[in-house]
């Protein structure tokens, strides 16, 4: 039997019915009944070329896009030849246009913009991965009396754009339009954090040396605007221009050093001296000079003691030291973390009295007896320069920033005095050797602490100094596994805040290290508080800029939004708090630490073009 013949064409008929019309309803008709009069093979043709036609407008359009946008911005003051970008003042900021070399580069991504930046650049945006892209400082948003407060506890409030930034996980900030106007408004944010804790100062503790944010008050130490003058070099960076005016204005007409006070002479050199002294150098103002020739001069006769190891204790008025009055010792990291600051002097005045008197300290320290394997005791005695407490070695408080000024003084005297580097280096050594533990369940690396030869697994916030220490040396030059332990301990660190139910760490931790722990972090009652402390902040500041892995801006971001949440308080200002593993009620210590304005950008760090 014969298969039925083939038919290699369409036969199409369309036949009429009725009269002609014109109305819409008739053509919808007929052209429906012409669709279904076609064989399915005559309808897929058609559907496919019609998407062929679809998918080639979309990739055509782009261009159609380019050559619209050039005419209309061109209207609008823009000529269409050169890159633009879109602030969050919706203006139009042209740059110049990118080098021949990266035109032809094509696997560049993002728009020009982002890959010729502008020169002036801004610290913190080393922690937030963007530089200053030409805002208007005068135009800026003031502070947060505009936005809307959408989570509140007992004084603390976060803003309604910080909250949406806070549940934004993404750790990868592209180089595009909208992720630059991310970027900026996170610097934004830095800034205007900064401003609120400006204005509770500027409101209630004008001149004087800490704020008390809860009770609109104000505390005293020494009765020399700590606040103000630690936060000097800060403001500069930031680009405040107005309230760095005000400050300046009242360090040139207030600020006296003539004063019947003792002061501390390890606070007084790193946050007045240092405070100054950095300030010059950002402004080249000669005031700021003089007044830290001022107080250097001043502390000097803490010096005058038979061992060379100075007292802690100055009357910058009367020109006399002591010892507290419990005790004739010094703490090791007082006396060997003044260096820099005094060398700088020195170096600045052309008069060496300032370097020796410090110097002679790091002298003495080097060839003591008591260390263990470069580890060195917590205390000093200033009459027979000896250390006491001998058997106790911590990287925690009282010792902790005598490892730190090791390594920065060896960089600032041009790597060239190799007793400070040897005793850094056996220092790292005798860390890793005594101190270095591992935690369960999560295998964090930590530095414990060596009683008498019995390890405890304490460890201090303070002791965060140490992963950007750490990359700050590998970066000079210094061993490569110095990095990678930084990173090791930098993740531990951001761990102490991450485990805490309110995100922000407490003074002291404790490491679990026994099998069947389920939390890697315990935090004994008495332990529990936060004093806004700046080391974590610092060391994410030195590791983003060292490694670029932006992981580090995110856990920055995190700490700042935490801060905003449970620290913020309305009327301006942040608070220290007492529980940082209760959410519901953190307990307000109502005191800013004049140290915590440092945190928004530290001069320390500027180790990167």
């Amino acid at each position: 039997m014969l298969p039925p013949s083939r038919r290699d064409f369409v036969s199409l008929t369309l036949s009429e019915s009725g009269s002609y019309t014109n109305s819409k309803q008739w053509r919808r008709q007929s052209c429906w009944r012409k669709w279904k009069q076609l064989s399915r093979l005559q309808r897929s043709l058609i559907l496919f070329t019609l998407m062929l036609l679809l998918v080639c407008g979309i990739a055509t359009s782009p261009t159609l896009i380019g050559h619209w946008r050039d005419g209309v911005v061109g209207e609008n003051g823009y000529d269409g030849k050169q890159p633009f970008v879109v602030n969050l003042k919706n203006e139009y900021k042209s740059i110049l246009p990118d080098p021949p070399s990266e035109k032809k580069d094509y696997r560049r991504r993002g728009p020009p913009v982002l890959q010729n930046r502008l020169q002036t650049k801004t610290n913190v945006s080393g922690l937030l991965g963007v530089e200053n892209q030409g805002l208007d400082l005068k135009n800026e948003n003031k502070g947060s009396e505009g936005g809307k407060p959408i989570i509140s506890w007992r004084g603390a409030v976060i803003e309604e754009e910080q909250a949406s930034d806070t549940d934004t996980k993404d750790t990868d900030i592209q180089d595009d339009p909208a992720s630059l106007a991310h970027a900026e408004s996170r610097l934004e944010a830095v800034r205007e954090a900064f401003r609120h804790a400006w204005k509770g100062y500027k409101n209630f503790a004008w001149g004087h040396d800490e704020l008390k944010p809860i009770s609109n008050s104000y505390g005293e130490w020494f009765g020399l605007g700590l606040t103000l003058i630690d936060a000097l070099d800060t403001m500069w960076i930031l680009g405040l221009k107005e309230e760095f005016a005000e400050a300046r204005e009242w360090v040139a007409r207030e600020l006296s050093f003539n004063k019947n006070v003792d002061v501390n002479l390890f606070e007084s050199t790193i946050r007045i001296l240092g405070g100054l002294l950095s300030t010059y150098h950002l402004t080249g103002d000669s005031m700021f000079l003089e007044k830290a020739k001022d107080i250097g001069s001043r502390l000097m006769p803490a010096f005058n003691t038979a061992s060379k190891i100075p007292y802690s204790d100055v009357n910058i008025g009367k020109g006399t030291a002591h010892p507290p009055q419990w005790t004739s010792d010094s703490t090791v990291a007082e006396v060997t973390s003044i260096q820099l600051e005094f060398r700088e002097l020195s170096r600045l005045t052309g008069d060496p009295k300032y370097k020796l008197a410090v110097m002679e300290v790091m002298k003495q320290v080097h060839k003591l007896d008591g260390k263990q394997d470069g580890l060195v005791p917590m205390f000093i005695n200033t009459h027979n320069g000896l250390f006491t407490h001998q058997g106790i070695y911590t990287l925690g408080a009282r010792a902790d920033s005598y490892y730190e000024y090791l390594l920065k003084q060896w960089i600032q005297g041009g790597k060239t005095e190799n007793e400070l580097l040897d005793d850094y280096l056996l220092a790292v050594e005798g860390v890793k050797k005594n101190l270095l533990k591992k935690s369960t369940p999560s295998d964090l690396t930590f530095v414990g602490e060596l009683s008498h030869g019995h390890f405890s697994p304490k460890m201090d916030h303070l002791v965060c100094f140490l992963p950007g220490t750490l990359a700050l040396g590998a970066h000079y030059g210094l061993p490569t596994d110095h990095m990678e332990l930084a990173k090791q301990l930098m993740e531990t660190c951001y761990q102490m805040y991450a485990q805490m139910e309110t995100g922000l760490s407490p003074e002291i931790a404790h490491f679990n290290m026994h099998e069947g722990s389920t939390q890697d972090v315990d935090v004994k009652i008495a332990d529990r508080h936060n004093l806004l402390r700046p080391e974590t902040v610092e060391s994410l500041f030195y590791m983003y800029r060292f490694t670029e892995d932006k992981k580090y801006q995110q856990w920055g971001w995190e700490i700042l939004q935490n801060f905003n949440k449970y620290t913020r308080v309305p009327t301006g200002g942040y608070t220290s708090i007492n529980n940082v593993r209760d959410p519901a009620n953190p307990n307000p210590r109502d005191k800013m630490e004049s140290f915590f304005l440092v945190s928004f950008t530290d001069p320390d760090s500027f180790t990167k073009e």
